[in-house]
């Protein structure tokens, strides 16, 4: 993956048009009209982000209700995000499958092994057991997954134009919620 190419404030998002893994199209373009958070994560077994889609599913209503789409993109194959009733039950939020990152080399994803081997060796195994506690999957990588790709998190305006990006510095560094609920409610980044 490119680590040069980033996504400037106030730009254009780049225009997805694809199937998730529920076989639905999701095209960027209809979410004209709405505000978006488009988030990238890590593999369907990763603790740090299974947290986070958990926190965040457990929003979708109230961001819904805002005004607030949410359309998540994880690096694993849909048979792998199929196989976990967790992954399942992210529906109706889009839940796309890019293996070959070509989405998140459009977005500017990072790829990194110091901030992964970073994030592994101070918050690793407190952040498994608050996964496991929480009944959320945890396990190995598969296919082409990688050990270094770092989650980033955009809000996109109802013109389609980025008003926030969040490239994480470290595999626990998200978007504050309060940041996306105040996005959510007046579109303010």
């Amino acid at each position: 993956m490119s680590e040069s190419i980033s996504i400037e404030l106030n730009a254009v998002a780049p225009i997805f048009d694809l199937i998730d893994i529920f076989n639905r199209p999701v095209n960027l373009k209809d979410y004209r009209g709405k505000r978006v958070l488009v988030a990238f994560f890590r593999h369907a077994g990763c603790p740090f982000c299974n947290i986070r889609v958990h926190r965040l599913q457990k929003k979708h209503e109230e961001f819904k209700a805002m005004g607030l789409e949410m359309i998540f993109f994880f690096e694993s194959e849909a048979k792998v995000l199929l196989s976990h009733e967790f992954h399942q039950a992210i529906n109706p939020i889009p839940l796309i499958s890019d293996p070959d990152k070509v989405w998140y080399n459009q977005y500017g994803v990072e790829s990194s092994a110091l901030k992964s081997g970073i994030s592994h060796a101070t918050t690793f195994f407190q952040t498994v057991v608050q996964a496991k506690m929480k009944g959320l999957p945890v396990h190995m990588m598969e296919g082409k997954e990688s050990i270094k790709t770092i989650p980033a998190e955009f809000l996109i305006d109802e013109k389609g134009i980025v008003k926030k990006v969040h490239y994480a510095r470290s595999l626990t560094d998200r978007l504050g919620l309060d940041i996306i609920a105040k996005f959510a409610e007046t579109g303010a980044a």
